[in-house]
């Protein structure tokens, strides 16, 4: 530590600072439907996602030796371009923030860290192969994965359970749902604090501080933790409200299930070092769970909005990172114009948030005007959601015999009239 410099230090605390946003940003992926349903008061949930992060944080570190020696070439790569990289996931990340959109903060990241060193080094300085491998495939294969797997649970659940009156397993399923959304914060943790530990390592390789290759320091890894953990404390209400509201009405078990099949896929890639996007992940679980219920409805236009931010995360921040490296080139006074502009843009976001504010107290109320009004089931939802399993022999022989009317009662004849002579 004793050959940090000043602009290594700055960028390191950036570097926390993505952290934080990133927190807030995706606390939505683990409480947003144990919210929704009542499982969790709006404190008690984030408060829980926090601990759980910051214990995620400790578990492994091969997502961060993906970003730190697997996503651009650390060979003349200057501290700078880690700088400008943070700075357009910090902008594109309070950006959707203030839209309550659950977009990537990993892509985010990916993609103002690819612009940056495109702009610094040319793109030869970035590992097509595993940008490919481990970013674009698993973005487009795990929301999908998670998607299938939450609406197979949330069919499974309810036909198992079809002889049941669904509020007397509701409490069961509202204490699942608690362990699961805590497994999905663990997950997160392990998978995104994780990210800006890669990054930080990064910044004291090309420092010099670190020699490539090297895992994090635990001063890294603890302070990743840490500021997750803050951030994930103080609820991404937006995103919150979006998820939990927006996108499906979910009740227990579909909430169970589409958790459970989100930090099933998070902790999967976690272990081989896929360092997917957990709000995608989450996102896709939510969807696939409100068409696994007979009669659910997906808001397709929220959706759709999302899919948007998805498309446009990756270059959007590979643009702002791109241009703040330009600047940085510049010199000293470059280097103090993209510290300015990040905090003003940071703090015009922040003022334009407090207009419509969203926070623990009115996160589940019906009111606010952000929240699109319900949808009628469309083509997709409906198509989906008659899939049914093929009903059992004595469930078939029951319903044919109540499909075969009763013979009609026959009225007695009249007695025959005596003949007259």
């Amino acid at each position: 530590m004793e050959h940090i410099t000043l602009l290594l230090a700055i960028v390191i605390v950036t570097a926390l600072v993505f952290d934080f946003t990133n927190g807030f940003h995706d606390t939505a992926n683990a409480m947003a439907t144990t919210i929704s349903t009542g499982a969790l008061k709006p404190k008690t949930a984030v408060a829980m996602s926090a601990a759980l992060n910051l214990l995620g944080a400790f578990l492994s570190v091969e997502v961060a030796k993906t970003i730190s020696g697997g996503i651009i070439d650390e060979k003349g790569i200057r501290t700078e371009v880690i700088f400008a990289a943070l700075v357009g996931a910090i902008l594109w990340n309070l950006l959707t923030w203030l839209l309550g959109l659950p977009s990537s903060s990993s892509h985010a990241l990916f993609g103002g860290l690819i612009g940056a060193a495109v702009m610094s080094a040319g793109w030869s300085s970035v590992n097509g192969s595993t940008v490919v491998t481990k970013v674009l495939l698993p973005a487009v294969a795990a929301p999908v994965v998670a998607g299938i797997a939450a609406m197979l649970a949330t069919k499974l659940t309810y036909r198992i359970n079809r002889n049941t009156d669904e509020k007397a397993t509701a409490k069961g399923y509202r204490a699942g749902q608690i362990a699961s959304a805590g497994l999905v914060s663990l997950a997160h943790g392990t998978n995104d604090a994780q990210k800006t530990m890669g990054i930080i390592t990064l910044a004291l390789v090309t420092g010099g501080v670190l020699h490539p290759g090297a895992n994090p320091p635990l001063w890294v890894i603890v302070s990743a933790g840490l500021a997750i953990a803050m951030g994930t404390y103080l609820g991404g209400w937006r995103i919150i409200r979006t998820m939990g509201k927006g996108l499906t009405e979910l009740r227990p078990p579909q909430g169970f299930a589409a958790q459970t099949a989100a930090a099933t896929v998070i902790l999967a890639s976690s272990h081989i070092g896929f360092s997917l996007s957990t709000t995608q992940v989450c996102s896709g679980s939510v969807m696939g769970a409100g068409v696994g219920r007979k009669g659910g409805v997906v808001r397709w236009s929220t959706a759709s909005r999302m899919a948007v931010a998805w498309i446009l995360t990756l270059p959007a921040a590979a643009l702002v990172g791109a241009g703040a490296e330009f600047l940085t080139q510049q010199g000293p006074w470059g280097i103090a114009a993209v510290a300015v502009l990040l905090i003003a843009g940071s703090g015009t976001i922040w003022k334009l948030s407090r207009r419509r504010p969203v926070d623990h107290h009115n996160v589940t109320a019906d009111e606010i005007g952000e929240v699109p009004q319900a949808e009628p089931a469309g083509v997709i939802t409906t198509a989906i959601a008659a899939v049914t399993p093929p009903p059992t022999l004595a469930a078939a022989t029951a319903g044919l015999t109540a499909t075969i009317p009763a013979p009609a009662p026959v009225a007695p004849a009249d007695p025959p009239t005596p003949a007259t002579v």
